[in-house]
């Protein structure tokens, strides 16, 4: 019963106890029958995971960490990619996932767009959406706290002296961007400083544009994007204006790729765990499927990195 326990991902069980099962499990190389689970318990012990905009980085960092996390708790995935542009693809890709015999799905959902099968209509298995918003209370959320890594951005520029701070902001159809953007302005307002905004597209082009040539580089003393990769371009293209960071300009970037500690200089950004919105995601899963009580808006918090492209401002004019 105790092992059995411990397969099931139950919750209660010592995490002592836990632990010692699992090493026995190891040593041994036990391998619980898939098949044999699923007939005993009556559930395939598979999860669909519907993801919107695959190709960027923050819906694939979150799709390989809900993979990894299902594995941990002995599920495995089948993963359907859409494009986000109509509701009918979400509604397919659901539909699709349903003759797979999913005992419950995940909705990688950063587009507005790609919501509106949630709310439109019911999902005959338990679904948990992957994104920081409020949605329809029946539906159990799970995200990085956007608003709160924004937050910190402001802080720590202000703390440095900055009073003027440029925001590039994603695509405000992305659920995330809108947050970051609300909170970024909701922090400046509160402390009197000087906000100015422009609405990008995510890529490391759109930062060098703007950083080689918009006027609006010439009254801001720091820029808040909100990713790295515009932080990348960015960068690049003030250095094709003479423009130093930080020494002229500070930068700020969001999401800690693994690159952005190899920029030049080494990225100021903010740190989403995505590991630990999978875990959570996993355990909101196997709850539901199990119909224990879930609470239905989880946030894991972020972490503020703190490097080399920030420092107090200085005036361009007195160098």
């Amino acid at each position: 019963m105790t092992v059995s326990r411990v397969i099931n991902a139950q919750t209660n069980i010592k995490e002592s106890t836990r632990q010692r099962v699992l090493d026995v499990i190891a040593e041994l190389g036990y391998q619980p029958s898939s098949t044999a689970r699923a007939l005993a318990s009556g559930h395939s012990r598979r999860i669909g995971v519907v993801v919107d905009a695959a190709d960027h980085y923050g819906p694939k960092s979150m799709l390989l960490a809900i993979e990894r996390a299902a594995r941990e708790v002995g599920f495995s995935v089948e993963a359907f990619s859409i494009s986000g542009h109509q509701e009918a693809t979400t509604s397919t890709a659901l539909a699709e996932l349903a003759q797979h015999e999913v005992d419950a799905v995940c909705m990688i959902a950063p587009r507005l767009s790609s919501l509106l099968a949630v709310t439109s209509g019911p999902v005959p298995v338990p679904m948990i959406v992957v994104g920081d918003f409020d949605a329809d209370p029946s539906v159990v959320t799970v995200g990085v706290d956007q608003g709160a890594g924004a937050t910190m951005v402001v802080e720590h520029l202000a703390d440095l002296g900055h009073e003027s701070i440029l925001h590039l902001a994603g695509p405000l159809d992305w659920i995330d961007a809108l947050a970051r953007e609300g909170a970024w302005r909701r922090a400046m307002d509160a402390r009197g400083l000087t906000a100015e905004m422009l609405v990008g597209d995510w890529s490391s082009d759109y930062g060098y544009e703007i950083g080689a040539t918009h006027p609006l580089i010439d009254r801001v003393t720091a820029v808040f994007a909100s990713n790295d990769q515009m932080a990348l371009g960015l960068i690049h293209g003030l250095w094709t204006r003479g423009i130093r960071v930080p020494e002229d300009i500070s930068v700020v970037g969001y999401d800690d790729t693994p690159e952005s500690r190899h920029f030049l200089p080494p990225l100021t950004t903010v740190r989403q765990d995505f590991s630990a919105v999978g875990t959570a995601a996993m355990k909101a899963v196997v709850a539901s499927i199990e119909k224990r009580d879930v609470e239905r808006r989880q946030r894991v918090a972020p972490e503020f990195i703190v490097r080399e492209s920030t420092a107090p401002p200085r005036s361009r004019e007195t160098d």
